[in-house]
């Protein structure tokens, strides 16, 4: 309705602009744990959700860090998809940030205790759900770094390289100190934390040229291109103290940890492959746990003239 004020001017009413709505379907895909339902992709064209480890849950997540009724999926009027938790006993998780209640988007990372999802929405689902397939097939999904495939991909092409060329190539091969321990005493939602954290911390440390990946359970593996030893080494023990100086911060309780690394480089080895390097730098790991633990260890016979 229009009005009239004094001085005789018109004045329409401000256009309300029409709510914001979705196109196309919204799905989950399963990124985690791995296993056969490993990018399964569930369909949400109902309204509503309830999530579990229940038998009669509408989506069933069999994991023991699953609450029989977890949380809830729900789809308001605007089509827009919300999810809710149902005072679940290991929490629901939004791009890892504990919620109550919040509005998913395309994108988000949604996790029902370790068990986490990707949300696809819009009229792209498709073209996403498959490079979200892709992503997973090159990258560890808990910790958000490459995978041990890629890892493999990466160093197979390195030691090429550094055949060809002549320049060092260090591998720093690193794992959490006393972590079945931390399972034990805190739970494996806590030990996820962990790695987590390590992760976190590690990857910001990470030159562009250089790569950093989970080789498989707590073990991890930092690929050094032209780089010797002595720079190995020093990289080393610049992280190890960097997971040293302070805890992970878990549901307010803090737990300390640290981490054992060996240190291997390949220097003029034509007939050297990935396989050896890793052969060295897990002997120099288990050299290190041996002597102690949170300690570097490099395979000293790798040093060798004109370099470092």
């Amino acid at each position: 309705m229009s009005t009239v004020r004094d001085g005789g001017t018109l004045i329409l009413p401000r256009p309300i602009a029409p709510a914001e709505k979705p196109v196309g379907e919204s799905c989950l895909v399963l990124l985690h744990p791995p296993g056969p339902d490993l990018g399964r992709r569930t369909a949400l064209e109902r309204a509503s959700y309830v999530v579990g480890r229940d038998t009669d849950a509408d989506l069933v997540v069999p994991r023991s860090s699953v609450s029989r009724q977890h949380g809830r999926l729900y789809r308001d009027d605007q089509g827009h998809w919300w999810i809710e938790d149902t005072r679940s006993t290991n929490g629901t998780f939004v791009n890892e940030k504990r919620v109550t209640t919040t509005r998913l988007v395309e994108g988000d990372l949604v996790r029902f205790g370790d068990a986490i999802y990707k949300f696809l929405s819009g009229s792209n689902v498709e073209s996403a759900y498959h490079e979200a397939i892709h992503t997973m097939a090159i990258q560890d999904a808990m910790t958000g770094i490459h995978n041990k495939r890629y890892f493999m991909e990466f160093l197979e092409r390195e030691v090429a390289a550094a055949g060809r060329h002549g320049h060092p190539l260090t591998l720093v091969m690193l794992d959490v100190d006393h972590f079945k321990k931390i399972n034990d005493q805190h739970g494996h939602l806590a030990g996820d934390a962990v790695l987590k954290e390590l992760a976190a911390r590690i990857r910001q440390r990470i030159r562009r040229e250089d790569l950093f990946a989970r080789y498989g359970g707590e073990e991890f593996a930092c690929v050094l291109p032209i780089t010797a030893l002595p720079g190995g080494v020093i990289f080393a023990e610049h992280i190890r103290t960097l997971i040293e100086d302070r805890p992970c911060q878990y549901e307010g309780q803090p737990i300390r940890f640290t981490i054992s690394l060996g240190v291997a480089t390949l220097q003029r080895e034509l007939e050297a492959d990935a396989t050896t390097l890793i052969r060295r730098a897990d002997e120099q790991l288990y050299a290190a746990k041996h002597a102690g633990r949170n300690r570097v260890v490099p395979r000293i016979s790798d040093v060798l003239p004109g370099f470092g």
